[in-house]
């Protein structure tokens, strides 16, 4: 098969779809490799190491997404879109519950769409988890960062010194990212409280963090009370495929401390907050109703070659399983690879992405899979 790597075109998105190791195991395999030239430089991947694991090295996206199997980290920009063609396979991260526009041309273009974050596996999303650690990690950094001055915060410390008490932190959700945060909040020493509506996660993470973090049932009043005290709050809720919940109104957005910090991890499913909008590396910050809101959706850019890694190390078996074995091999072979078609010739054959856009459901059995 022939596989195309193209170099990443948003704001300061620096990771790769494949390696240069992950190149050599897809050659060896018997497929073509085409990476757009100096797709991996920035986090030292180079055309020569690519190069000499077999791959070929092209010089434009037009190259590198003429192929059967394209594969890449982040949804394609207004720009690559007319790259698309009928007939290949996109395979990356997609979210295109809070994009609409950008699920009604990738269905124009007829091509077979995987989202990488709606793939499962025992009941978790495998794809998603290492980006959702790096996230939930960064987001206590980057809101470190917004709590200065400088950045509009209200310059609070996350620590604290002795005799100055430490930040208060909120941690809305308690899945991969929440846990995340809650472990970067916790080793730095803040006053962390995090929500979640599911009663064995609470306990579990009880259990993993024991007195040094507190833990709530997520109701919407538990959620406003606990925000409208924080210094900190990280969004860091999913339902998987569809538009993240507004959780937070902007009259408790408005009801915060001035200087307060949303880092709000869920913007990539559209935000929690009704004051969430996406923000971009090169302009991560702004105030609105006081609040110093971080809403960047690709944050794990910000580490690209950790987080190129660690993404690479687990969709590269799927990589193979699809190039290898075809689609339909590979779908019925496992379900929840299968579970990662969102669109296919034209229609959307995820259910929970069709609900919250109000498209037309297709059966994937009905579109041959």
């Amino acid at each position: 098969m022939r596989i195309g790597v193209p170099a990443e075109v948003k704001d300061h998105e620096y990771r790769v779809g494949v390696t240069p190791d992950g190149v050599a195991l897809l050659v060896s395999a018997g497929h073509g490799v085409r990476v757009q030239a100096g797709a991996g430089t920035a986090i030292g991947f180079t055309d020569e190491g690519y190069r000499a694991r077999g791959a070929d090295i092209v010089g434009s996206a037009t190259e590198a997404y003429d192929a059967d199997l394209i594969v890449k980290v982040k949804e394609p920009q207004r720009q690559e879109l007319p790259l698309i063609r009928a007939g290949s396979t996109l395979f990356c991260y997609l979210h295109l519950a809070a994009d609409p526009e950008l699920a009604t041309a990738l269905l124009a273009s007829g091509a077979t769409c995987i989202a990488y974050e709606t793939v499962t596996a025992q009941g978790e999303l495998p794809l998603l988890v290492p980006m959702s650690q790096v996230a939930g990690r960064l987001s206590i950094q980057v809101g470190a960062a917004a709590l200065t001055l400088a950045n509009g915060g209200r310059g609070v410390l996350l620590s604290g010194v002795p005799g100055v008490p430490p930040a208060r932190v909120v941690i809305v959700g308690g899945g991969t990212v929440g846990a995340n945060a809650a472990r970067m909040a916790v080793g730095v020493g803040a006053d962390v409280t995090l929500l979640d509506n599911s009663p064995p996660r609470l306990r579990h993470l009880e259990d993993v963090f024991g007195a040094r973090l507190k833990t709530l049932h997520a109701t919407p009043h538990a959620i406003a009370d606990s925000v409208r005290n924080a210094d900190l709050v990280v969004g860091a809720v999913l339902l998987p495929a569809k538009r993240a919940p507004r959780l937070l109104s902007r009259e408790i957005m408005r009801a915060m401390a001035a200087g307060a910090a949303l880092v709000d991890v869920s913007i990539d499913q559209g935000g929690i907050a009704d004051t969430s909008r996406p923000t971009t590396h090169s302009e991560p910050m702004y105030v609105e109703e006081g609040v110093v809101h971080y809403c960047v959706t690709n944050m794990p850019a910000a580490t690209a070659r950790t987080s190129t890694l660690a993404l690479t190390e687990v969709t590269l078996p799927y990589v193979e399983a699809l190039a290898s074995k075809g689609l339909a091999t590979a779908f019925r072979e496992d379900p929840g690879l299968r579970d990662g078609l969102n669109l296919h010739g034209g229609s959307v054959t995820c259910r929970p992405l069709a609900d919250d856009l109000g498209f037309a459901w297709t059966a994937p059995d009905d579109v041959g899979f």
